[in-house]
C-alpha cells in the first residue's frame, strides 16, 4: 500500500463534521475560483447578483459568506487563506482572481476567459499542482467585454487567445505547488518563467488573510489579525488554527491592509479603515499611502521578479505552526521531491496497467481537477433572507424572492463543485 494510501486510511467522515474528517484534511484547496456575482453575496432587490458584485467590486470589497482566490489554499473551515496574486506592471490592478463574463455580458452567458490547469493533487492535499498562463502585455478586459458583447448567440465566443495578447509569446507561466511535510506544516512554490524574448520583470505576492467573520454581528467572532514577526516573517493567533507562523525565503517586502470593504470606493460612504482591502493593490500599483503599519487581517510578500527570457525563477513560502523551529529552508526540497514521488506512486496503483502514458495522464490530471474543485460552502439562507444585524436590512423583496422557500437550509461544508469559477454554487 502506498503512503497515501495510508494517509487516505486514517480519514474521518467530512459529514461528522469538518474538525473530524482527520487531520490530512486540515488544509486543502478550499477556496473557490469565484465568490463575486455569486447568489450568496447578493443583495440587490432585484435578485441581479451579477451586477451586484461584479469581479471590479471584487478587490475593494469583503465578501461576506466566502473568499476567492489564485490558486488558493485554505484550513478546513476557511478562516486563514493563502493564494497568489500577480502584476506583470502594465495591468490596471492586481491579478489575484480568474476573470471571465457575466451571464449578461457573454454572447453564450457566462464564460471564463483565462488559461489555467490543475496539474496533480492526492485525496490528502499533501500534493497539489497549478499552473496558469499570465501575459505580460496589458490585460484585455475593457476589449472581451465589449467584443463579446458584440457578438450574438450564433457567433462564437471570443477568448483570451483571440485578443493577440500571447502574441510572439509574450507570456509568463506561473505554477504554485503545495506540499505538506505533515498536517499542519504547508509548503508553498511558485515558479515563474519567462517564456517572451526579452527581459521581463514580474511582481509576485504570496498573499494571507482572514476571512472577515466580524463584520456581520456573529456572536463570539473574534478579529484576528497578521503581524510581523521580523524580516519576512508572520505571525498569527486564532482560537481555532492556534498559533501560526508564515515565513517567506529571500528579501520580499512585507505589506499589510484590512479585508475591510473601501467604502468611499464601493458606496461613496466614509472609510472604515485606512487600509482597505484593496489597501495593497493601491500601494502597488499607485505607490499610495493605503497600506497598515505591522498588522493586518491581510498581508502579502512582495517580490518583484526581473527574469531573462527563457529563464526561470522560485519563491518559497511557508506555513507552519509557530513553535516549530529550525531553519524552514532545511528540509523544503526534501519534503516536496518525497510528496511528488507519494503522488507518482498512488497514481501508478490507480491506473490500469494496460494504459498508455497519454491515457495515465488523462486520469491523473482529471481526479486532479476533481481535488482541486473542492471548496468551502457556507450559506445560512435564514440569515442571507433576514440580513446581518450590523448591516443595513435586505430590501422587503427578498423576502417572496429567491430561495424565500429554503429558510431551514444551512450548509457549512466541503464540498466538490462540478466547476469552481463557473458554478460555485448549488445550481441545476
Amino acid at each position: 500500500m502506498s503512503v497515501e494510501r495510508d494517509r487516505v486510511a486514517t480519514f474521518g467522515k467530512p459529514e461528522n463534521g469538518l474538525r473530524q474528517s482527520g487531520d490530512w484534511y486540515a488544509w486543502g484547496p478550499y477556496l473557490s475560483e469565484r465568490q463575486w456575482g455569486t447568489v450568496r453575496e447578493d443583495y440587490s432587490p432585484d435578485g441581479s447578483a451579477w451586477e451586484y458584485l461584479p469581479h471590479d467590486h471584487a478587490r475593494s470589497r469583503a465578501y461576506r459568506w466566502g473568499e476567492d482566490g489564485l490558486a488558493g489554499f485554505s484550513d478546513i473551515e476557511q478562516r486563514l487563506c493563502l493564494a497568489l496574486a500577480l502584476w506583470n506592471g502594465r495591468d490596471p490592478f492586481l491579478k489575484e482572481r480568474i476573470f471571465g463574463l457575466t451571464g449578461n455580458q457573454g454572447n453564450h452567458g457566462e464564460d471564463a476567459k483565462e488559461y489555467w490547469w490543475f496539474l496533480d493533487a492526492v485525496p490528502s492535499h499533501a500534493w497539489n499542482r497549478w499552473r496558469y498562463h499570465y501575459p505580460q502585455g496589458e490585460f484585455p478586459y475593457a476589449d472581451l467585454v465589449a467584443e463579446n458583447g458584440r457578438r450574438g448567440k450564433s457567433d462564437p465566443e471570443y477568448e483570451l487567445l483571440d485578443t493577440g495578447i500571447f502574441d510572439e509569446d509574450r507570456y509568463w507561466i506561473v505554477e504554485v505547488d503545495y506540499a505538506k511535510s505533515d498536517p499542519h506544516d504547508v509548503l508553498m512554490t511558485v515558479t515563474v518563467t519567462n517564456r517572451g524574448p526579452e527581459i521581463e520583470t514580474l511582481h509576485v505576492l504570496p498573499t494571507a488573510w482572514y476571512r472577515n467573520t466580524w463584520s456581520w454581528g456573529i456572536p463570539d467572532e473574534v478579529r484576528p489579525e497578521l503581524r510581523s514577526g521580523g524580516a519576512e516573517r508572520l505571525v498569527t493567533e486564532h482560537p481555532f488554527l492556534g498559533q501560526l507562523e508564515i515565513v517567506a525565503q529571500g528579501d520580499p517586502t512585507v505589506l499589510f491592509c484590512e479585508n475591510e470593504t473601501n467604502m468611499p470606493c464601493i458606496f461613496g460612504s466614509g472609510a472604515s479603515t485606512s487600509a482597505p482591502k484593496d489597501g495593497i493593490n493601491d500601494h502597488v500599483i499607485s505607490g499610495t499611502d493605503s497600506i497598515a503599519s505591522g498588522s493586518g487581517t491581510k498581508a502579502a510578500f512582495w517580490y518583484q521578479l526581473e527574469v531573462p527570457p527563457g529563464e526561470t525563477t522560485t519563491v518559497h513560502v511557508r506555513l507552519r505552526p509557530a513553535d516549530a523551529g529550525g531553519d524552514p529552508w532545511a528540509d523544503f526540497d526534501t519534503v516536496r521531491t518525497a510528496r511528488r514521488a507519494e503522488t507518482d506512486e498512488f497514481y501508478e496503483e490507480l491506473t490500469p496497467a494496460a494504459s498508455s502514458a497519454d491515457e495515465a495522464l488523462v486520469l491523473r490530471q482529471a481526479l486532479a481537477g476533481m481535488l482541486w474543485s473542492k471548496q468551502l460552502y457556507y450559506y445560512g439562507v435564514a440569515r442571507w433572507l433576514d440580513g446581518d444585524p450590523t448591516e443595513p436590512p435586505p430590501p422587503a423583496s427578498r423576502l417572496t424572492g429567491r430561495n424565500a422557500r429554503w429558510r431551514t437550509f444551512d450548509a457549512f461544508d466541503i464540498m466538490s463543485m462540478p466547476d469552481p469559477w463557473e458554478y460555485p454554487w448549488f445550481a441545476a
